[in-house]
């Protein structure tokens, strides 16, 4: 076994742009506002990109390598995490998601808590975490009035910024930036207000969910401990998934777990991820990588700032 690419699977979104460009070679013509990169869900299906078990779907790896892959604790459960960039040249829309037990009650889905991380932003970009100023009551009168915007948290941001989006935090990604986004694997999103967009929205059911009592808390001033050649340090931590930031300067080693896959996105510089055996495979800026839970002890080497995830 060795440390898993995946093809990137991109969408094109009205509010899409060109910047993964200044990340990649691959990108396809159009507004491209998504690339799903560790993809386990029935509205993206990674391939792996590399090693001998190229061309292969995630769905099928799993189905053949088991907790091999994805770990003893995970075998016979749906791969829980989904990691993909976004790109945004216009706003998002204003959305918010439900909790596992609405989202299976009424989407026959997974809810869906996400993070977020800049990986760039230009001058002024922000995002939108929380409401302000408002409880349910006030936030329902204003969007039947058009002026939900007055309500909205809107905070600018900078490269290396983290928030943890809790299902029920009203959210939107506004123009210029690029983000990692780590989520469980849910596609569902309730949108609450769309610029005067021509598409659905989601008042009801946004209303349901709402959680009014959820803030904003920027998570990129966490202390990070220092190691010989490394930086390390816990960025965000929930039920569904757990998040370090890795700043590495010379090299680190470390082993799989044979209960939990990782998973290794890069968010700046680069470097390499050197096997026992040799095999070695290189990440890049914009890069996810799964560790696989058999895969044993290993080192990353390089300038490079990397998020691991896991369960």
């Amino acid at each position: 076994m060795y440390p898993i690419k995946f093809e990137n699977l991109y969408y094109d979104k009205v509010w899409g742009g060109r910047d993964l460009e200044e990340l990649r070679g691959n990108l396809p013509s159009g507004n491209i506002g998504e690339s799903w990169d560790v993809a386990c869900h029935p509205n993206g299906m990674s391939i792996v990109a590399n090693g001998e078990l190229k061309g292969k779907t995630f769905n099928e790896l799993i189905i053949e390598y088991g907790a091999d892959i994805v770990g003893e604790e995970f075998k016979n459960t749906n791969f829980p995490l989904l990691v993909k960039l976004i790109n945004s040249k216009e706003k998002l829309s204003v959305q918010v998601h439900p909790n596992d037990g609405y989202a299976k009650k009424y989407e026959n889905s997974l809810g869906k808590t996400e993070a977020w991380y800049v990986i760039d932003a230009k001058p002024g970009a922000s995002l939108i975490v929380g409401t302000k100023n408002c409880d349910k009551d006030l936030f329902e009168k204003a969007i039947k009035e058009g002026r939900t915007e007055e309500y909205l948290n809107k905070i600018e941001v900078k490269k290396g910024d983290c928030f943890l989006i809790k299902s029920g935090l009203v959210h939107a990604i506004c123009e210029g930036v690029i983000i990692a986004e780590i989520q469980q694997s849910s596609d569902i999103t309730y949108r609450i207000y769309d610029y005067d967009r021509p598409r659905e929205l989601h008042v009801k059911k946004s209303l349901d969910v709402i959680d009014f009592d959820l803030k904003a808390i920027n998570l990129s001033n966490k202390r990070l401990e220092n190691f010989k050649g490394y930086e390390r340090g816990v960025l965000c931590s929930s039920e569904y998934f757990t998040i370090e930031k890795y700043v590495i300067s010379e090299s680190l080693v470390e082993s799989s777990d044979i209960n939990r896959f990782f998973v290794f996105t890069c968010v700046d510089g680069s470097g390499e991820i050197i096997c026992n055996d040799g095999k070695v495979v290189d990440i890049l800026k914009g890069d996810s990588v799964l560790i696989p839970a058999i895969l044993g002890e290993y080192r990353i080497k390089g300038q490079v700032t990397l998020l691991k995830s896991y369960v």
